[in-house]
């Protein structure tokens, strides 16, 4: 998938994630209900530090169902 609109930007793993799945920040912050600032924040490689708990289980829950993976917090922050 071609990133038009982050062209040039680094991504973080979850930022990566997203791309390889086809999945938009919105795709996510809808099934979450995490907010799109949040979400666009833990795509970004400068901001490196993961979400908070509460979120985190919120993302989580939310590519487990909306890829059918079994991903957990480690694939894409260090506690």
């Amino acid at each position: 998938m071609v990133n038009w609109f982050g062209l040039g930007k680094r991504r973080s793993k979850f930022g990566s994630f997203l791309d390889e799945h086809d999945l938009t920040q919105q795709d996510v912050v809808k099934e979450s209900g995490v907010s799109k600032g949040t979400i666009s924040r833990l795509c970004q490689t400068e901001h490196e530090d993961g979400p908070t708990l509460k979120n985190a289980k919120k993302i989580i829950k939310a590519l487990r169902k909306l890829t059918g993976k079994d991903v957990d917090y480690d694939d894409f922050w260090s506690m």
